[in-house]
């Protein structure tokens, strides 16, 4: 079950046409999966780096990271016994579309990546949960077993957001959830996990 905060967190459901393009589209959805785990690990790992004097930042980056990297394994894992070669492939543009709104001054640059990283993690649970009783029986046990940790992923964001914030964050949810909206559902020219209405 979709947690509720993250349906009403975001502002449209993932399109049926996302769904049927990844059904044909096996390969690049995993692929593009290992390379969104390998990049979310990345993010934790810079913000630690970045912000190296906020305690509690550290270790939930530190925790969100590792499991990212799980992740990735699991994904390769999983590709490699089906004779799926992880390759190099370009990436959606939906990330590129949130982060150039990202304000340069702090906190608002912190605070931004934050809300930006709760509404990643956020629409991967959707998806995961969305493409599930499209999935064959393997797939649809490993997605499943995604959304408790994405859903937490989601949340440590958006606590952290909040947390460091001198004001309340709900102006700049709303607008990244516009942002969002617009991301997920604009047109790209290729399939990706993150990507709106392939070409």
């Amino acid at each position: 079950m979709l947690i509720p905060e993250i349906e009403a967190f975001l502002l449209c459901p993932t399109a049926q046409t996302w769904i049927d393009q990844a059904l044909q589209h096996p390969e690049e959805l995993l692929i593009d999966h290992a390379n969104c785990e390998k990049k979310a690990a990345g993010t934790a790992v810079t913000l630690m780096f970045r912000y190296a004097e906020k305690e509690e930042l550290q270790q939930k980056m530190s925790r969100l990271a590792r499991e990212e990297l799980r992740h990735f394994e699991q994904v390769t894992a999983l590709m490699k016994k089906r004779g799926i070669k992880y390759r190099q492939i370009t990436a959606s543009e939906y990330a590129k579309r949130l982060h150039q709104h990202i304000r340069r001054q702090e906190p608002g640059r912190l605070i931004d990546t934050l809300i930006i990283g709760a509404f990643i993690e956020a629409r991967s649970c959707e998806r995961f949960y969305r493409i599930l009783p499209f999935l064959d029986a393997e797939l649809e046990r490993f997605y499943r077993s995604l959304l408790k940790t994405e859903a937490r992923h989601f949340q440590d964001y958006l606590q952290l957001a909040q947390q460091y914030s001198k004001e309340p964050i709900g102006e700049r949810v709303a607008f990244f959830a516009e942002q969002e909206r617009l991301a997920i559902c604009a047109d790209d020219r290729v399939f990706r996990f993150h990507s709106g209405v392939a070409q």
